[in-house]
């Protein structure tokens, strides 16, 4: 087993006991809820007259269901309002901080922690959505959890984990122009699989890793479990603490960020740290890449070929097989070319501020193509109020683009944001399952942002490098 990596370092400094089943008991330090969630959690908790255990450790958003055109009260769908006033009421009576639309505060969930400062170095960090590995961009051990394990969480602050193994992903190598942190980790679920990640935890490191802005560093450790890994995480450096030392927390309590940088150097993963498995990444070879199929391990370089599915592992065949059925492409084409009818510029692997001007920079001075439907969704209020301010909005509006309010939106397709039929959909986003967008004949195509842009622009899948980027100032 590892030894001296930051995941043994932040696992043993939260462990409370090791429970006759074997698992340890973890104290967590962050609990992130939402409304999707966590309603049936705190309906135990109220069966069982029990309250919540630590409130202050524990913060609130809704983001799945709240619409982002119209966000007035009540919401237009149903379902939609009975989930919010339930989290609305639930956060009030247990005294849980609620960052509500209200607030100017609102958003996704992996992307309020970090900016509010409250995702941190050697943190347990936990949230019943999938994607809570984000926050190990941080250094934090960050899990997505189940209902059960909300209802455990929210009782004693502590979780039931089975430990698992390390491997390190080291990336080496520039990245070509076009290039972004979300073709890495494309790339890297491409080359192991969408379950080559199964029992372990990913730390990613490398020159290319190191530098990285945190925004990428957040788009990789966000897919980490489209690779089958329990967490992702990378070690906190001068760039997570000049992130860190900028947020509203840290601003308040600046005290405090002299106190811990000592304890964030400390869980550094040793120099001599062992690890259960190695795998090396040059990213000076990468092209964007894009998905061909109905997972994110089914990507190619944008150039190219569709691989014949009696050329990859036999238990990848029948698979491959019905992904092509479904997303209409053939062996040996390459996806450049491929016509879309929707771009959809979010979700919490890539709608922060650095991936809306990466994408500005595309769409400047051009026109979204005649047949295809464009959107915009900010991560959060924070994200939409700074992008307006530096013109973003304008920017994609002049293009023919939508500008919508901070939410999930057409990531995974629970409020009106969702395919129509049989589109085809340029996204941002980090699944292409099929139906995952709202359409069980939808068919959507993951790429990083620019390439999202140059597809709404050329109306189908095109190399974003054959566009000129235009200075946005």
């Amino acid at each position: 087993m590892s030894r001296g990596t930051l995941y043994d370092k932040v696992w043993d400094r939260h462990k409370v006991t090791t429970l006759p089943n074997g698992q340890d008991q973890l104290f967590v330090g962050l609990h992130l809820i939402h409304e999707v969630t966590s309603p049936q959690a705190f309906g135990m908790l109220q069966e069982r007259g029990l309250e919540v255990a630590r409130p202050d450790l524990t913060h609130a958003t809704v983001d799945h269901i709240v619409p982002t055109a119209n966000q007035d009260r009540p919401y237009a769908d149903d379902a939609a309002e009975r989930m919010m006033a339930e989290l609305e009421e639930n956060v009030r009576d247990a005294g849980i901080q609620f960052s509500d639309p209200t607030t100017g505060d609102q958003g996704i969930v992996h992307v309020i922690g970090p900016e509010q400062g409250i995702t941190q170095p050697g943190k347990t960090i936990v949230c019943g959505d999938s994607h809570t590995s984000t926050h190990g961009a941080f250094g934090a051990l960050a899990f997505g959890i189940g209902t059960s394990q909300i209802r455990d969480v929210l009782a004693t602050q502590t979780i039931a984990m089975e430990k698992q193994k390390v491997r390190k992903i080291e990336v080496t190598g520039e990245l070509d122009e076009g290039v972004e942190a979300k073709d890495i980790i494309l790339e890297i679920i491409r080359r192991l699989g969408t379950e080559g990640g199964v029992g372990y935890v990913y730390e990613y490191a490398g020159e290319t890793i190191e530098n990285l802005d945190m925004e990428g560093r957040m788009s990789i450790c966000n897919m980490s479990i489209e690779g089958g890994a329990r967490a992702g995480y990378v070690n906190p450096d001068e760039t997570t603490y000049e992130w860190l030392e900028g947020t509203d927390y840290f601003q308040e309590h600046p005290e405090k960020f002299e106190d811990l940088k000592p304890y964030w150097e400390s869980i550094r993963s040793d120099d001599d740290a062992e690890y259960d498995d190695v795998v090396e990444i040059d990213a000076s070879e990468l092209d964007p890449v894009v998905t061909w199929g109905t997972t994110p391990g089914q990507g190619i370089g944008i150039d190219d070929p569709i691989p014949a599915p009696e050329d990859l592992p036999e238990d990848k065949q029948d698979t491959a097989r019905r992904a092509q059925e479904h997303m209409r492409v053939e062996p040996g084409q390459s996806m450049e070319g491929y016509d879309i009818d929707v771009a959809f510029l979010g979700s919490c692997t890539n709608a922060r501020m650095p991936d809306l001007r990466r994408a500005a920079r595309i769409v400047k001075g051009r026109q979204v193509a005649d047949d295809v439907r464009a959107f915009v969704v900010p991560g959060s209020q924070r994200v939409q109020r700074a992008a307006e301010e530096e013109g973003l909005k304008d920017i994609f509006e002049e293009a023919g683009f939508e500008w919508r309010n901070a939410g999930c939106s057409m990531c995974l397709g629970m409020n009106e944001d969702q395919l129509e039929g049989d589109e085809a959909c340029a996204s941002s986003s980090n699944r292409n399952f099929v139906g995952r967008q709202g359409s069980k004949d939808g068919r959507t195509v993951l790429m990083n942002p620019r390439m999202v842009a140059a597809a709404a622009i050329t109306g189908e899948v095109a190399d974003v490098r054959d566009l000129k980027e235009v200075a946005l100032q």
